[in-house]
């Protein structure tokens, strides 16, 4: 045997025993920090629900969730990083309803197939509420006004054009048989600013969630008529559901979730989703969303992508009615 073929069965023979060794197994997700996209200004509900959840997540990963704000173009901004981010699971975003508004007005292309879905952890239904020594003493007389009085007798507010208590009060108005644009919509940054125009007179109603109306409402400036939700809120069981005020089915609100870019591994969104549902139980966010008044809801990955495709055809819908389609 020459040394030549004695030296190619040796390097054969280590290869062969190296190719029978175990292989260093992949590390487990997550190795490093992530990143949580908002794509709402800091000191907002959304902010807020975002903040919490990733201070509970924190303890179920064992990794920092470091939390970014990304404003502008009424949510554009925000949603367009977390679609655009590298699908790895360390850029996340907690995704709101206006990713089922956006694309129909024209104001970006994203839609909610632009996203991997891991879970919703919220949803916060409209209400209808008016100043408390206002004319409207239930939701039935306010309806009964609006629709008695000339279009754009009244007015509303609460967010900006097309925005998601905009095209939940003219689904209301549509479901009552009335024009989606009978009552004039005046743009604002959100409910806040809304209540306060709303308190000093220059605005008649604001159907935003009714937790955003509780400071104004414990001081006896504005007043609540009902709830656009299947059943009374626990926080505020005073207000009436919709159907106990007009007898109307009508439902709708904001939701919130957590998701990242499209083309996220599998077992990553398993490992995040199982994470997600174990910090949305935990005492830290349960205490907080109760004391705050907003509302709790689970869907997984699977129930919160067919969630998010069945309201965008809702609002797209609305979106067409009010005439903001483009």
């Amino acid at each position: 045997m020459t040394t030549s073929t004695t030296a190619k069965r040796f390097c054969l023979g280590l290869l062969g025993a190296a190719l029978v060794l175990p292989l260093p197994a992949l590390a487990d997700y997550p190795e490093k920090p992530i990143t949580l996209v908002v794509p709402w200004a800091a000191g907002g509900g959304t902010d807020a629900t975002a903040r919490t959840i990733a201070t509970a997540l924190e303890k179920e990963l064992g990794q920092t969730v470091n939390v970014v704000n990304r404003t502008g173009g009424s949510g554009v901004v925000g949603h367009t990083a977390i679609a655009l981010a590298k699908p790895d699971g360390y850029t996340l975003g907690l995704v709101t309803g206006e990713i089922n508004m956006m694309h129909w007005q024209g104001l970006t292309q994203l839609t909610y197939a632009d996203y991997t879905p891991i879970a919703q952890i919220n949803y916060d239904y409209a209400g209808i509420q008016v100043a408390a020594d206002g004319p409207f003493d239930s939701a039935q007389t306010l309806l009964d006004k609006v629709k008695a009085e000339p279009k754009g007798t009244y007015n509303a507010s609460g967010t900006g054009q097309g925005g998601v208590w905009h095209l939940a009060f003219a689904g209301l108005l549509l479901d009552q048989g009335m024009e989606a644009d009978r009552v004039t919509w005046i743009p604002s940054q959100g409910a806040a600013p809304a209540m306060t125009e709303m308190a000093a007179g220059s605005i008649d109603i604001v159907p935003s969630s009714v937790p955003e109306g509780r400071a104004m409402i414990e001081a006896g400036k504005v007043k609540s008529l009902a709830i656009m939700a299947p059943e009374r809120l626990a926080s505020f069981p005073d207000v009436p559901t919709l159907k106990e005020a007009i007898g109307s089915d009508y439902t709708i609100g904001e939701w919130r979730g957590i998701a990242g870019p499209k083309g996220m591994d599998p077992a990553v969104v398993k490992t995040l989703e199982k994470a997600v549902e174990a910090a949305y139980q935990s005492d830290t966010y349960q205490n907080f969303m109760a004391k705050q008044g907003f509302g709790t809801e689970w869907r997984g990955a699977d129930d919160f992508g067919k969630f998010m495709a069945e309201q965008d055809q809702r609002f797209g819908e609305i979106v067409k009615q009010v005439g903001l389609a483009k």
